[in-house]
């Protein structure tokens, strides 16, 4: 039983296999000319986005087919926008960024990566090993690790983000499957679930090998979680974690944590503040100038109706906690990347450091067709964001994305992070 499950957690990642070539490729091209050198070369780039995760109830009609108005059989079974994804991989690759981070709900997830307890007394039937929950999920992270082993093959390294549909159980969701352990009542992470993540995406995550590969160094000043700082009650170090490279710091972080607060209540919806703060006060303390974070969950939930009313569905929850967190990005100048809501939206809710939400890369839109929103124009498009930082240490962001009928990729905004 154990060698079919590894089968299938394992069955697309031959493809991520490491080719010398490819960094040789792209650090080995001729010089240009000297008139034609940028007075401000680029000297790190990236790209981000998340949730592109399918739902087989809930889909967007634009994602459905023409003439059946469902989904197609592929994206019914695997559980994914396989046409916005594969277009949104394709011109991200194009650019030729360092690294691409994926900001979680990758697959639809929801259940509970362990063996049922049925398997003890009798083997299950095959139907009955496939409609599992450990399987399952392992099944839609092979596919999309087969989407982005692309990336990786062209020299962009992929570092993947846990979300929601990873790390939590939903009860909603769960279908018994030979006496399957069973969700509790609403949302909430699951070791299992953690583990799961680890044995799927823990090979690329700060993967020595492939960076040599891929750029002929290593990341610096690697870090881990330390889970008594935050309450945690599980190993992290391949859910929160942070690394330098070419004088940025990149700080992952898990917005639903197994473990407690001091009062008892679950870690959902919150992020590991008090390990943060030290992280970020480290690389201060070294010298790095540009701070990067990435989450899953947003610290400030987007209205997407524009009128106010909105309901707090990211770390917001909380907002005594929330605030922390956004104190730690505002003492810092981090700048806070996130998806969680399908959407786009880049907002300084403080004035100062900036959220980029790019929750855009194949999920059902949040904003139905027809519905009135804050951003009309943008609102239902995927879109993914391009960071650049340059030499003289000016720091931009560029926003492109096409509509929910797929056309003409535009750039949707620019922004200075830093001058």
């Amino acid at each position: 039983m154990h060698h079919v499950i590894r089968l299938l957690c394992c069955s697309a990642l031959f493809v991520l296999g490491m080719t010398p070539a490819t960094g040789a490729a792209r650090y080995g091209q001729p010089a240009l000319a000297h008139h034609a050198r940028p007075k401000d070369p680029v000297i790190l780039s990236f790209a981000t986005v998340g949730d592109s995760r399918q739902d087989p109830l809930n889909f967007d009609p634009t994602q459905a087919d023409s003439q059946t108005a469902q989904l197609s059989a592929q994206d019914a079974h695997w559980l994914q926008n396989t046409h916005a994804l594969t277009r949104v991989l394709r011109e991200i690759s194009g650019q030729r960024p360092e690294f691409l981070f994926f900001n979680g709900d990758m697959i639809m997830g929801y259940g509970r990566a362990g063996v049922p307890k049925g398997w003890a007394s009798t083997e299950p039937t095959l139907d009955q090993l496939e409609g599992s929950d450990v399987v399952q999920m392992a099944a839609q992270y092979a596919f999309w690790r087969g989407l982005v082993a692309p990336l990786m093959e062209a020299g962009t390294y992929v570092v993947p983000i846990a979300g929601n549909h990873e790390l939590q159980c939903n009860s909603a969701h769960q279908r018994d499957s030979y006496n399957q352990l069973p969700c509790p009542p609403g949302k909430h992470a699951q070791a299992e679930n953690e583990i799961a993540w680890a044995h799927n995406m823990g090979d690329l995550i700060l993967d020595d090998a492939r960076f040599v590969t891929l750029f002929k160094e290593r990341p610096a000043h690697v870090a881990t979680a330390n889970p008594a700082l935050d309450g945690e009650t599980h190993d992290q170090s391949k859910l929160t974690y942070s690394f330098d490279f070419r004088g940025a710091h990149f700080a992952i972080i898990n917005t639903d944590p197994v473990g407690g607060d001091p009062e008892g209540l679950g870690l959902d919806s919150h992020a590991p503040t008090n390990w943060l703060m030290a992280d970020l006060a480290s690389a201060k303390a070294r010298g790095i100038r540009h701070l990067f974070v990435f989450g899953h969950k947003p610290a400030y939930t987007y209205d997407t109706s524009g009128k106010g009313a909105v309901v707090q569905r990211g770390l917001d929850v909380d907002p005594a906690a929330r605030d922390r967190f956004w104190d730690v990005i505002e003492t810092y100048g981090a700048t806070y990347f996130c998806g969680h809501q399908h959407v786009y939206q880049i907002m300084r809710p403080k004035g100062g450091a900036y959220q980029v939400m790019v929750g855009s890369g194949g999920s059902p839109f949040d904003v139905a067709i027809g519905e009135p929103s804050a951003h009309p124009a943008t609102d239902r498009h995927y879109v993914w964001a391009t960071v650049q930082v340059h030499q003289s240490g000016r720091v931009e962001l560029v926003a492109r994305g096409f509509s929910d009928r797929f056309g003409p990729t535009q750039i949707l905004r620019r922004v200075t992070l830093t001058p």
